[in-house]
């Protein structure tokens, strides 16, 4: 009968090391807070604040569920290994040894949660998509991006909603943003926040020609508390026509809103709505948002920098390289992560590169302490 001691030993390691960075013990301290709260009818006075006490809730509920359940699978794994040594029974190897297998998986998957530190990571988030240097090839890249997107949405459950698109002069788009609602969408998503380089036989060259193009990608968590008025003055609003990418108008007439913040040059749009107004609405609270988000980024930037911290890979730096031709290549720039599957990275794939960011950064944050 084979020895699996060890491997408990280390199941059990990891699980008390959750028990830390899920913060269990108050964590249910605080479910018992809010199970109070969400009792009393009154609290749907206030619907927002029931709503954000309600999605806490299910969030800390769903820890506690998959941590004590991980608890009662170990232990019960423990139970059945002696048993099995005791009476030295091989013939329990298999289920000992899958149990092991599954309970570590359901262990990785809950460590990722230690590596959000920031404080909005498990917001929404706002990404905006733009085509920059490659013409029409970096238009349809642009597109294929947020399609990407798209699909990683579509694996891990998370919802994306289209705000807004400027579809391209020939092909794809100049620029899409959408809202991904999902727990820590914004921790995840900081992973792809940059610029995105191409290189492929370009499909819009006639001479069949290898082209390189970029596209970037921004990633703003989703304030809800991002109520600072702005100053009409500040804000220049156009309207569009609501469509989707590839040039499917979702209605006829002139209903989406842009609204550009002269200040800081950043934008937000939302075609949801029919009405002009409401859409006004929901682009004023996004663009509130990313200004809120933007002025938290900008004191912790001048903090580091007097500090003395090296700037992170970020916002206007090249971050990721997608290799169709002459060879097939994904590759991160920062972690050197890569893959020559592109074309499953391109429909969604992207989990190992995202996670290993968030390691990275975590690594990165561990260098500066020392």
């Amino acid at each position: 009968m084979r020895d699996f001691s060890a491997d408990i030993k280390d199941l059990q390691r990891r699980l008390d090391e959750a028990s830390s960075y899920l913060t269990i013990d108050d964590t249910r301290e605080r479910l018992a807070v809010l199970e109070a709260e969400i009792a009393d009818p009154a609290l749907w006075d206030d619907q927002n604040r029931a709503k954000q006490l309600n999605a806490e809730y299910a969030d800390l509920k769903d820890d506690l569920t998959v941590f004590d359940g991980l608890t009662d699978q170990i232990a019960d794994l423990d139970v059945l290994h002696e048993l099995a040594r005791d009476e030295d029974d091989e013939t329990q190897e298999p289920e000992i040894e899958s149990t092991v297998t599954a309970v570590s998986a359901e262990l990785d998957r809950l460590e990722l949660r230690s590596l959000f530190t920031g404080e909005h990571d498990d917001s929404d988030c706002i990404v905006q998509i733009n085509a920059k240097d490659g013409g029409v090839d970096a238009q349809d890249f642009a597109e294929m991006l947020l399609r990407m997107y798209e699909r990683w949405c579509e694996r891990r459950g998370f919802s994306i909603n289209l705000n807004g698109v400027s579809e391209g002069q020939e092909a794809g788009i100049m620029s899409a943003e959408v809202t991904i609602s999902g727990r820590y969408a914004d921790g995840l998503m900081t992973a792809e926040r940059g610029t995105h380089r191409l290189v492929r036989i370009g499909p819009f060259d006639n001479q069949g020609r290898r082209q390189t193009s970029f596209a970037a990608v921004q990633v703003w968590p989703m304030l809800d508390d991002a109520d600072d008025e702005l100053d009409d003055a500040d804000i220049r609003m156009e309207v569009f026509r609501a469509s989707g990418a590839g040039g499917q108008h979702v209605n006829k007439t002139s209903s989406a809103v842009r609204l550009i913040h002269e200040p800081t040059g950043l934008v937000a749009s939302s075609q949801e709505e029919r009405s002009q107004l409401q859409n006004r609405e929901r682009a004023m609270a996004r663009l509130t948002a990313m200004i809120a988000a933007k002025a938290e980024e900008d004191r912790q930037a001048e903090l580091d920098s007097i500090a003395g911290k090296q700037a992170r890979v970020g916002w206007g730096s090249q971050i990721r390289s997608y290799v169709m031709q002459p060879y097939q290549m994904v590759k991160d720039l920062r972690t050197e992560i890569e893959t020559s599957n592109v074309s499953g990275v391109l429909d969604g794939d992207i989990d190992e590169f995202v996670e290993g960011y968030l390691q990275w950064r975590r690594a990165q944050g561990d260098d500066d302490a020392d």
